[in-house]
């Protein structure tokens, strides 16, 4: 294996994988949905704050690092929900479904040979999509934490 389809191969795990800690599919399984709007003594954000956070930050940056017309977003306006609860039922799971969506989308962007991980964007100020594929992987291990945190405050964490 190359050197460049192994970066991409480790790429793909690190925003994909649990070696660490809890990734997001564990993160979000088996909540209740009477939880999921519910914040914490002590947390500063809910279930689904956290979870449409993830979803929001995700498609930005998956957006950023593709479209040569991507419009800059207001923050921190755009980046959360406006209620810290999901509309409803279908609100959550189109929220994880698309989170889903998203990362592989972006995975099969890394995966793809002919993505230069080393050029710099061209609509962007020096980013490349290395640096995105290892801030999505960052960001994402940031919020997915807080969510384990929340549901273990909220005494739904296994």
């Amino acid at each position: 294996m190359s050197n460049d389809a192994a970066l991409r191969t480790h790429l793909v795990k690190l925003l994909t994988g649990s070696e660490a800690h809890a990734d997001f599919e564990a993160a979000v399984q088996g909540l209740p949905a009477e939880l999921r709007g519910k914040t914490p003594k002590g947390a500063e954000h809910s279930p689904w704050e956290l979870v449409e956070h993830l979803r929001v930050a995700q498609w930005d940056i998956l957006d950023f690092s593709r479209n040569p017309n991507y419009q800059h977003k207001k923050w921190p306006d755009d980046y959360w929900p406006k209620s810290p609860t999901p509309a409803s039922a279908k609100a959550w799971d189109k929220a994880v479904k698309t989170f889903r969506a998203d990362l592989k989308e972006f995975c099969a962007f890394i995966e793809d040979p002919s993505t230069d991980l080393y050029a710099k964007i061209p609509h962007g100020e020096g980013q490349t999509i290395l640096r995105e594929a290892l801030l999505i992987a960052d960001h994402n291990a940031y919020h997915v934490g807080q969510l384990v945190l929340v549901r273990r405050l909220l005494g739904a964490w296994k």
